[in-house]
């Protein structure tokens, strides 16, 4: 129910009671007689439905006593209904809008799920929803649920160490799992209980310490952050190399300028699939540059040669505007070909 709504409906309310009232005192006070405050009193015990001090003596205040009778059980009946109108519509309301966001969830396709909204699952919502990354968050605490909602975020209230939460999450439509509780026990099952039910899933975990970390590896976390770590690390390199920290922190986040890093896969139906940097000319047809290529087995080119072939399989480090790197996406997607 709207604000305005509520007001008409109070304002009614209040004219109605005022009128009767008054109607009332003012009819006993002629009809009967009696003194003003005694005729209010009479016209308050009568339409409240609270009884009658004596049975009017004249037929005219019997009539008006029938009249405040009705008028107070319209009143009262007018009263209940708005109050079980809002009763009913706010339970009703959050009934339809808990079950708009249950479809919702039901139609993702690629998402992440965010297990814990902490600081840490905070920050990593603000990225994704910076990039424009679909994700819901996973969390049962009272504090996380209602920062989820003032954000705006699709949000299931549960645990994600259940694995019919995780369903509920779409974990089997997933693109990713970042597990980011505060807990690293919490954070273990998480990734086991993932993992096992999507050997597939990128996992990402939130670990306190080097311990932990090797656990969350063993679980199946395919990578793992210490946040502590980090911040140390990059505190000393802001101090030391505060150039390229700041170059890397520009090109990671989504809050920075117009370039960017991205990861391109190259799929085995490419049509530059087997070829070189140089034939393909990346640079002058996308304006992205190649940084570094993660091969097949999993070792990296840090600095590529131009003659350095890009197989099926290949993944790409590249540094671009957005426009650049879609062309890039574009350049090497399955069945595609693109100019030099």
């Amino acid at each position: 129910m709207n604000r305005s709504l509520r007001l008409r409906q109070t304002l009614r309310l209040s004219t109605a009671v005022t009128a009767t009232l008054v109607a009332g005192t003012v009819g006993f006070h002629q009809i009967l007689g009696e003194p003003w405050f005694q005729a209010f009193y009479r016209s308050v015990v009568t339409a409240t439905l609270a009884g009658l001090d004596t049975v009017p003596t004249t037929n005219g205040a019997r009539a008006l006593s029938i009249g405040l009778v009705l008028a107070g059980l319209t009143i009262i009946a007018y009263t209940g209904a708005v109050i079980v109108e809002v009763i009913a519509g706010g339970v009703l309301s959050g009934v339809l809008a808990e079950r708009r966001r249950e479809r919702t969830i039901e139609r993702l396709r690629d998402h992440y799920i965010i297990c814990g909204y902490g600081r840490v699952g905070r920050r990593v919502a603000e990225e994704f929803r910076l990039s424009g990354e679909p994700y819901v968050v996973l969390d049962f605490s009272t504090e996380a649920v209602t920062a989820a909602k003032e954000r705006g975020d699709l949000l299931i209230e549960g645990n994600a160490t259940e694995d019919e939460d995780l369903r509920r999450a779409g974990l089997e439509r997933a693109k990713g799992l970042v597990a980011a509780a505060d807990s690293d026990a919490d954070n273990l099952y998480i990734a086991l209980s993932a993992r096992a039910a999507r050997p597939d899933i990128q996992i990402v975990a939130r670990a306190s310490d080097e311990d932990a970390e090797k656990k969350l590896k063993l679980a199946g976390a395919d990578r793992v952050v210490l946040p502590y770590a980090s911040a140390g690390r990059t505190m000393a390199n802001l101090v030391l190399k505060p150039h390229v920290t700041a170059f890397l922190d520009a090109v990671t986040t989504a809050t920075g300028p117009d370039l960017h890093m991205a990861e391109v896969e190259v799929p085995a139906t490419s049509t530059h699939a087997g070829r070189t940097i140089r034939d393909i000319r990346v640079r002058h047809a996308t304006g992205a540059i190649i940084i570094a290529m993660r091969k097949k087995d999993g070792t990296f080119d840090t600095t590529p040669e131009p003659d350095v072939r890009i197989d099926p399989g290949d993944v790409l480090v590249c540094v671009g505007t957005a426009e650049e790197l879609r062309r890039l996406e574009d350049l090497f997607a399955a069945g595609e070909t693109v100019g030099d």
